[in-house]
């Protein structure tokens, strides 16, 4: 008998939303240790750390269960991209220690603050650009035979790979600014306004870059996109209306708009990735129901997280609820 839901597409939108979710949660707070340095003063750094303190570790859960949910769904998926993308990988979770560690250390140093700064900062950054990165080689696609990976250990590191992952270090960098318009005042304020300009427009030139290469890396997504009169162009549109929107809200320096409206752009560009790409999860050879585990696991394990979700979704907004408002130098919420 054939099962009435399809398990497979389930969990795959399950996949999706937490690796969105963790995007756009975990996005800012990358985007803070991206701007750390350029900051105006050493105030304003701890003011970037305190309007992040009581989230950061939380928006972490979201890439916890994207990756649990990937490798219970899709265990053929890690068969191959783990020896693919191992050194992206690994640069990424040691990005993600430098940057836990020096968020713990910074505040009880004196001497050797400035080096947590620069390890806050690096760490941020080396995340950001290895995830823009693997995001670059799923784009391109694996060399597999018999199941196997059977590339080199950089074929990952490509000039288009190393654009996309410029492109993530610029986007959650306009994250980041964006929050700090909202959760910031003053000075502070003033400079994340026009830094936020200044990267909306790097983010726009780098994703137009990627969006003209990306269908000459790939056959299929050229076939996609350009095989037929397609409602796929409705989200380069949409895409442009909340940079237009993002554009003006800075410009009449508004508080929350800005940070909805880039959350806006993330979300468009991620539809367009997975409308590229759909249904293959390890272009081009495997699809989602290729790659998939078998139907009892994958209702085992969905019967699981259907309790989960909606706890990390209540504790989450909780969260930001409690926290809400501004961060003054020298405090933290108010």
């Amino acid at each position: 008998m054939e099962p009435v839901f399809d398990l497979t597409i389930i969990w795959a939108m399950i996949i999706a939303f937490g690796v969105i979710m963790y995007v756009m949660m975990d996005g800012f707070v990358l985007g803070q240790g991206i701007l750390f340095m350029f900051a105006p003063n050493d105030e304003s750094r701890d003011v970037m750390m305190n309007s992040v303190a009581p989230v950061w570790d939380g928006n972490g859960t979201w890439l916890i269960l994207g990756g649990a949910g990937l490798l219970a769904a899709f265990p053929r998926v890690y068969t191959i991209l783990l020896p693919a993308l191992y050194i992206g990988v690994f640069l990424m979770l040691a990005g993600f220690i430098f940057r836990g560690v020096a968020f713990e250390f910074r505040f009880k140093a004196k001497r050797s603050r400035y080096l947590w700064n620069w390890a806050f900062s690096i760490g941020s950054i080396v995340v950001a650009f290895a995830q823009g990165a693997v995001v670059g080689s799923y784009i391109q696609g694996f060399h597999v035979v018999d199941g196997v990976y059977a590339g080199g250990a950089f074929d990952w590191l490509t000039p288009f790979s190393v654009l996309t992952g410029l492109g993530i270090v610029a986007g959650y960098g306009l994250l980041g600014s964006t929050w700090l318009i909202l959760k910031s005042q003053g000075e502070l304020q003033a400079w994340a306004y026009k830094v936020s300009l200044v990267l909306l427009m790097a983010v726009l030139v780098v994703f137009g870059l990627i969006g003209v290469w990306t269908p000459f890396v790939d056959d299929f997504v050229y076939q996609r996109w350009f095989g037929g009169v397609t409602p796929l162009w409705l989200l380069p549109v949409i895409t442009l209306g909340f940079a237009w929107w993002l554009f003006n809200a800075v410009r009449k320096q508004q508080d929350g708009k800005p940070f909805v409206a880039t959350l806006g752009l993330f979300v468009m560009t991620y539809f367009g990735l997975l409308a590229s790409k759909f249904p293959y999860v390890v272009p081009p050879t495997y699809t989602l129901w290729d790659a998939a585990s078998a139907h009892e696991s994958q209702l085992f394990l969905l019967l699981g997280l259907l309790f989960v979700i909606p706890f990390v979704l209540m504790y989450t907004a909780w969260t930001y609820w409690v926290f809400r408002g501004k961060v003054k130098k020298g405090e933290g919420y108010h």
